[in-house]
């Protein structure tokens, strides 16, 4: 059994992580220096990526003052096997120069591998001076799939799953007074036959809407020094009675004092005390509350014992209650349709890693400057900095789980679900401090869901006991068999949402659960091969589009359409939250509001503005004379 092996192996050599032995200074090699390869298609930020990129701190809601990234030239080169973990290549060159951040397989990363599934990184660092007397921690915000970490010749760590952040103590194995070497070893099956473990839309033979996959070091990677006993995890919400909720996870885990304060601009507007590794509550006074229309954020200080950093919070609350005889979403005890796109963050030149901030963020203004107060992150997880800015625009997220193998009747296992359910833990626990998330997202459209038993009824109480303060939609379209708080179509391309109709495929709409469209629209328009992505393959597959339309005008007419079908979904039935597809092209997929070069926008940007708020308004209408029961999710 895949899972139980690797696990073993690993383990096996984590646990003899004191007697590998001191580097061996081997011949030098001959390293090929890095230079991004030419992509299928680029974009307008590809050339100014350099060699120095990503230089944001990269964990906005865990910020201390004291950091030294290790982004930029790393070396790189391929391995045979699981077994050359054995064989960490200590103290010798690599054979190529390789981007960090980047997916290997893409342009950026400078190597633009295939069947990159087991690789070794290095580099070297030295730590600064004034950290004497601290703690220093290696900080990893995403390596896909598995990433053992070796420092100075000893094994420091490992960790398995592609999408979550990690942190390694690396202060037994630094030299404090010169150079240290770090070298990684990465798996990344992917598909590979005989894997089931989530990949999302990743596939080693990319194929319509499976895209090119992406292994290694692909978020940013930093040192911090810390004290002693520090903090290793903070939980905190605000909901719109001024109530903040806080756990300070801490290394000893020992019920040591911890202190945060709230800060409006240069005034302090509230503060708490408690220990940590157990809930606390206080309380502010008259909170500005924090929505799509006003996402006003608080700073946030919080020192436990020797340790002090910055992070942030939104009062709000996300609940679900009646109105006027149908179950709604509720944002601060009011409904307000939510409407947003499906959103993969792929790029043409970095993959799953965006070319810069600057780049991820554009994406995200386009949206709201259309007036869509919501995203739909489909089946993967952005770096931080994406959720910190839609915490700043006022963006909704409903998140996804990344998904097992979709499409192929491969289903997991036992050990394969457990790891699958182990993984939802990571992500909750690592997103859900993040103002604007809503929604959370178990299975799409079946992909490895389990259909002998129903695992989504257990997996939905698992992560409202994790999160409390979220809704969950346990089964976005296909095999809904009552679990969660949505009844989720998905349909191509004109909607059924909260409707009397359905097509074959979808479930009739349940009036005890919100009625949402998870995803709808998915028009195509073929574009000249300047905004494609280059590959035959993909080329080739663009007929699978759901509807083609031969040109813009006849793209918008028909947008405008399918918006003024959902508007009267919404005016008539219990349609409360739609996800258009999508934000933009993929690969072989054209149906985008913008091309995957992020150069042409296919929107006629007037109408679609006018259509949008035609649905907030027909929302508005509908609920103007009603009145709320509010329930938790």
């Amino acid at each position: 059994m895949y899972w139980g092996l690797t696990y073993l192996t690993l383990f096996l050599t984590a646990s003899s992580a004191r007697t590998i032995g001191t580097p061996q200074q081997l011949a030098a090699r001959t390293t090929a220096e890095y230079a991004q390869k030419q992509s299928p298609l680029d974009t307008n930020w590809t050339a100014d990526v350099g060699t120095n990129p990503w230089p944001e701190y990269p964990r906005p809601r865990l910020q201390r003052d004291e950091w030294q990234t290790l982004n930029g030239v790393w070396q790189y080169q391929s391995a045979s096997s699981l077994n050359d973990v054995y064989s960490p290549p200590f103290g010798q060159d690599l054979a190529q120069e390789v981007l960090i951040p980047s997916c290997l397989e893409s342009g950026l990363s400078g190597i633009q591998a295939t069947d990159a599934y087991y690789s070794w990184f290095r580099t070297n660092f030295t730590v600064p001076g004034n950290w004497s007397g601290q703690d220093v921690v290696l900080n990893f915000g995403a390596v896909d799939y598995e990433a053992t970490v070796f420092v100075n010749g000893k094994n420091a760590s490992f960790h398995r799953g592609g999408y979550f952040e990690f942190s390694v103590d690396i202060s037994p194995y630094l030299d404090t007074s010169g150079s240290n070497e770090l070298l990684i070893f990465v798996h990344d099956p992917t598909d590979l036959n005989g894997y089931v473990i989530p990949i999302g839309k990743q596939r080693l033979v990319p194929s319509h809407i499976f895209y090119t996959p992406c292994s290694g070091i692909w978020q940013s990677v930093w040192l911090e020094p810390v004290p002693a006993n520090y903090v290793t995890q903070l939980d905190l919400t605000a909901d719109m009675h001024g109530q903040v909720n806080v756990t300070v996870h801490s290394v000893y885990g020992n019920g040591t004092e911890v202190n945060i304060t709230v800060i409006d601009g240069s005034k302090v507007v509230g503060s708490g005390s408690g220990v940590s590794d157990q809930p606390f509550q206080f309380n502010v006074s008259d909170p500005k509350l924090w929505s799509p229309n006003s996402p006003t954020l608080y700073n946030v200080t919080v020192t436990m014992g020797d340790d002090t950093f910055q992070s942030y919070t939104g009062f709000r609350t996300v609940s679900k209650g009646t109105v006027d005889g149908v179950v709604r979403p509720l944002l601060n005890g009011e409904f307000m349709f939510i409407f947003g796109t499906l959103d993969q963050g792929y790029w043409p030149d970095g993959l799953y890693t965006p070319p810069s901030r600057e780049a991820m963020v554009y994406d995200l203004q386009f949206l709201k400057d259309l007036g869509f107060n919501m995203v739909r992150k489909h089946i993967k997880v952005e770096p931080a900095l994406w959720y910190r800015a839609c915490d700043e625009m006022g963006l909704l997220v409903i998140q996804d789980m990344p998904s097992l193998r979709p499409l192929e009747n491969i289903l997991p296992d036992d050990g394969q679900q457990q790891e699958f359910s182990r993984q939802l833990d990571l992500l909750v626990n690592q997103l859900k401090s993040y103002t604007s998330i809503f929604t959370w997202v178990i299975y799409n459209e079946g992909w490895g869901q389990i259909t002998s038993y129903y695992p989504e009824f257990d997996l939905t109480s698992r992560v409202q006991q994790l999160d409390p303060t979220r809704l969950v939609d346990a089964t976005s379209g296909w095999h809904d068999h009552g679990a969660g708080d949505f009844s989720d179509n998905h349909h191509y391309a004109n909607p059924q949402c909260g409707t009397p109709f359905y097509s074959i495929d979808s479930s009739p709409y349940d009036p005890k659960r919100i009625g949402i469209q998870g995803e709808f629209g998915g028009l195509g328009n073929n574009v000249s091969i300047e905004h494609l992505w280059n590959n035959q393959d993909a080329i080739n597959s663009i007929n699978q589009t759901y509807e083609i339309d031969t040109d813009l005008d006849a793209w918008n007419h028909r947008s405008h359409l399918l918006l003024t079908e959902l508007q009267g979904q919404v005016s008539l039935y219990a349609c409360s939250v739609a996800v258009w597809t999508q934000t933009v092209d993929v690969e072989g997929e054209i149906n985008g509001l913008m091309t995957y070069d992020r150069r042409l926008k296919r929107v006629d940007e007037d109408q679609w503005k006018k259509d949008i708020k035609g649905l907030y308004d027909a929302a508005s209408n509908r609920t103007s004379n009603s009145t709320s029961s509010s329930s938790s999710s």
